[in-house]
């Protein structure tokens, strides 16, 4: 199963918020940290806002945190959010699709138990598990402050 880039970053965005959890970031900031534009990880931090995993703050000292605590946080939560709109194959569309195989397909079952085996081991692991560790004279605001 391949992640989009969207749910890459936002993986990343995630476990950096985790290694300093009561910092807030600039979108500026952390996409230049991570080496990416900054316009998609606006796109990103906006649907990791509206799943309640990280707060957002307009303004001077503005930024993104996370929501809740790390620990709370699983991977397999962070990528059911992510990639909720792609399908991993045509005929798990919501509309069908276009298999010609569907109404005698074998594939399809093993396919989604394959998916959900993959959500559940990813379940397992927390982002605070994968925290960025804070780096040497990062700055930033404070939650605190």
């Amino acid at each position: 199963m391949r992640l989009r880039s969207s749910t890459d970053f936002g993986l990343r965005a995630l476990m950096r918020l985790a290694g300093e959890p009561k910092r807030v970031f600039s979108t500026n900031e952390m996409a230049r940290e991570m080496g990416i534009s900054r316009n998609h990880l606006t796109k990103v931090v906006q649907a990791l806002a509206n799943g309640e995993m990280i707060v957002t703050r307009r303004g001077t000292g503005g930024g993104f945190a996370l929501a809740r605590a790390a620990e709370d946080i699983t991977l397999g939560e962070v990528v059911r959010l992510l990639e909720s709109d792609q399908v991993l194959v045509e005929c798990f569309r919501p509309d069908g699709g276009a298999c010609t195989l569907t109404p005698t397909c074998r594939l399809k079952g093993r396919l989604t138990a394959a998916r959900e085996a993959f959500l559940r081991e990813l379940d397992r692991t927390t982002v605070a598990e994968c925290a960025y560790p804070a780096r040497n004279g990062a700055s930033g605001v404070s939650l605190e402050a």
